[in-house]
């Protein structure tokens, strides 16, 4: 009989293309997945990987065997969901990412709500960018991935992920105090023409969506300080080097120096909870949107 975990070694190695990166991905050493796929060829009486350059190359027989592997795998997964929801109890293993604002706004008190409601719950947190966190729900490495959605950038999910709606993210503008504008409480982005703008990275979505709401409003973004974090934007923010747009969500004390200011109408972006519809089932899933779900209400009514 074929070992599952020596099946999962060499479906690691088939999606990663290497046997470093399917051991990073089961954090584990190269030298356990090399074993495992060791024993697997023995039990088959087939070769599985041959060297190719300072890599490996899958054999014919090892891409058969991988593509029988993800069936196997995920009807595995169905039926550890299946006896969870069976037994209706909120226990095993759950891994939860999230995109760095997202982290900080609402992974502490979900975190907390989960530990107080199912202590037998063993829960395992990441900071993931939202296009690594859909791939690794999707490869079946983590079990829940927090994920935005701009209006610009809409996030694509793969067939075979489930989402829901945890809330409506804001973004507002920060101006520095001394600005003409500082005082108004809410403005239009074009009465924002002219300014200077501190901005993530281009390519990142942060920085495409601001480009993508200044020239909806007919206005060429100016860019003259860039950087990813937030923090570090309002500092330059607060220096009186520019404007920056910044989402409520885990914002966190703004720092002397800054006045912030609504904008009409408010550029929004969705916050999505996803995971893979193969475990839909299991009671530790909906516990963990719950508990998500929970963590934005209650934070959206501190920050009223």
């Amino acid at each position: 009989m074929l070992d599952l975990n020596r099946l999962k070694a060499l479906h690691a190695v088939s999606v990663y293309g290497s046997v470093g990166a399917a051991a990073e991905a089961l954090m584990v050493t190269p030298s356990a997945i090399s074993q495992q796929i060791a024993k697997l060829e023995r039990e088959t009486g087939s070769v599985l990987v041959e060297r190719n350059g300072r890599g490996v190359r899958l054999t014919d027989a090892a891409g058969l065997l991988a593509d029988h592997a993800q069936r196997i795998l995920a009807l595995v997964e169905i039926a550890e969901a299946d006896f969870e929801a069976l037994r209706g109890t909120v226990v095993g293993r759950l891994t939860v990412a999230a995109f760095p604002t997202g982290a900080r706004g609402i992974l502490p008190r979900a975190l907390s709500t989960l530990k107080e409601r199912h202590p037998d719950l063993d829960l395992l947190v990441y900071e993931r960018e939202p296009e690594r966190q859909v791939r690794e729900v999707s490869r079946g490495e983590i079990d829940l991935a927090v994920v935005p959605d701009w209006l610009n950038r809409p996030m694509a999910l793969p067939d075979g992920l489930s989402r829901a709606t945890l809330l409506h993210d804001i973004a507002d503008v920060a101006v520095p105090a001394g600005h003409p504008l500082a005082g108004a409480g809410r403005v239009s982005i074009t009465e924002l023409a002219g300014d200077d703008w501190i901005s993530s990275t281009p390519g990142m979505i942060c920085h495409d969506f601001l480009v993508f709401l200044l020239r909806s409003a007919e206005l060429e973004p100016r860019i003259v300080c860039v950087a990813d974090e937030y923090p570090t934007q309002l500092a330059f923010v607060a220096a009186g080097h520019g404007c920056a747009l910044i989402p409520r969500l885990g914002r966190g004390p703004l720092p002397g120096g800054v006045a912030v200011l609504e904008i009409d109408p408010p550029p929004k972006r969705q916050i999505y909870a996803v995971w893979r519809t193969d475990a839909a089932r299991r009671p530790a899933i909906r516990a963990a949107v719950e508990a998500l779900r929970h963590a934005c209400a209650v934070g959206c009514r501190d920050d009223d």
